[in-house]
């Protein structure tokens, strides 16, 4: 492929296409296919060749994917993002006119790939001579993407297996990539109450099926939806290919603060198998009610958790840790009357200085509030008043549903 000609390269293109062999044509329009570091194939103008050999709108599909190369060939990713815009826009004007055949599924999702990768690359570009706003090629991508992703859901009167239906997931997989990355949650939503309402939901390929389940857990993690979090990522853990080392590490990076806030805390071996070291002092931090190596290991691994996302939610489990420093003290006291000076001794313990009786009372009253300590506040005593029957529940038994 390197070395063939242009037209021996649209001979391959058109055979493909009147083929009606999918596969073939989009590796033949892939920006990750050996061909585009053919220089035969880096034509600035190819539109005059492309006519003689497809009608429209394929000759417009193959003509921009060309030009693409030569863009690409010159490290200019606005414009090779807008050839590829009209090279999808193209094939999609052909794709709408197929009724009852979907074999051109795996060309769209190629063209819709390189769109989004493209889009990604021009607003890196854009930021760097300080034009447009961060995130504007990927959104007019998105808004592109859900062009296709109308047309798939649309397809209603196709025999099952002939339906476009099939590229509805892999879409709005690649929807979510873009509004995790330009920050817009929120749009997910109509995407996701597509996918649960499609009777196809369990038979999409189980790959596209692990990569939905990871997005929509980490959107239920920011929603402080935790258990259907965790049943979200747990799932896409267990169904992930287990030679995918990568993707398995970075499911775990949202599932284990979910699996701690609801108060199962992850084994030594798991964290060195993934490399996630930087998770071991949280857990036995939050394990153990040690409140200064808590803290300590939010700041020591700060910068890995803010740029992983996960750092607010991690902070949610300091209540948790309270809870297990707090329980010490009152099996150290062996009473059931608990005065507050004790709980405000253990913080100053733990090198919580700036703190006194009042805030002390204000932690307690928390932890009585959502479930960790059950019994009451004797303010005008000082004291926390604990049940004789299990005061302190496990987390694993109340869970987070909000906080």
């Amino acid at each position: 492929m390197a070395h063939v000609t242009l037209n021996q390269y649209l001979q391959q293109v058109e055979e493909a296409l009147n083929e009606k062999d999918g596969e073939s044509a989009a590796r033949l329009l892939s920006f990750r296919h050996p061909h585009i570091a053919n220089p035969r194939l880096k034509i600035e103008h190819p539109e005059p060749k492309c006519e003689e050999w497809f009608n429209q709108p394929l000759d417009e599909m193959v003509a921009a994917h060309i030009k693409g190369i030569w863009y690409v060939s010159n490290h200019d990713f606005v414009e090779a993002h807008a050839c590829q815009k009209i090279a999808l826009q193209a094939f999609l004007r052909a794709f709408q006119s197929l009724k009852d055949e979907n074999w051109g599924l795996p060309l769209m999702f190629t063209l819709v790939v390189d769109l989004r990768l493209f889009a990604n690359n021009a607003d890196t570009q854009l930021a760097k001579k300080g034009r447009g706003r961060p995130g504007e090629t990927l959104e007019k991508a998105a808004e592109l993407l859900m062009s296709c992703f109308r047309v798939c859901a649309s397809d209603t009167r196709a025999a099952v297996e002939d339906s476009k239906k099939w590229g509805m997931l892999y879409l709005v997989n690649q929807l979510f990539k873009i509004y995790f990355k330009i920050n817009k949650l929120h749009l997910c939503k109509p995407l996701i109450r597509a996918i649960e309402s499609s009777n196809l939901k369990d038979q999409f390929p189980i790959s596209q099926r692990v990569t939905y389940r990871y997005y929509v857990g980490r959107k239920a993690m920011f929603d402080s939806d935790f258990k259907s979090a965790e049943e979200y990522l747990t799932f896409a853990f267990d169904h992930c290919h287990r030679s995918s080392r990568k993707n398995k590490r970075m499911i775990l990076i949202y599932l284990l603060p979910v699996k701690m806030l609801l108060g199962h805390m992850p084994t030594s071996i798991l964290l060195k198998k993934y490399d996630l070291l930087q998770f071991s002092d949280v857990a036995n931090a939050v394990k153990w009610g040690n409140l200064l190596l808590f803290n300590e290991a939010l700041d020591k691994h700060e910068a890995f958790f803010i740029k992983c996302g996960v750092y607010l939610i991690l902070e949610k489990l300091k209540i948790i840790t309270y809870r297990s420093l707090f329980k010490k003290v009152s099996l150290i006291m062996k009473t059931h009357q608990l005065p507050v000076s004790a709980f405000e001794t253990a913080l100053r313990f733990m090198q919580v200085n700036d703190i006194d009786s009042d805030e002390v009372e204000c932690i307690l009253a928390n932890l009585i509030y959502t479930g960790y300590i059950r019994g009451y506040m004797s303010h005008q005593h000082k004291k926390l008043v604990i049940s004789k029957q299990n005061p302190f529940p496990s987390p694993q038994s109340i869970g987070l549903s909000s906080s």
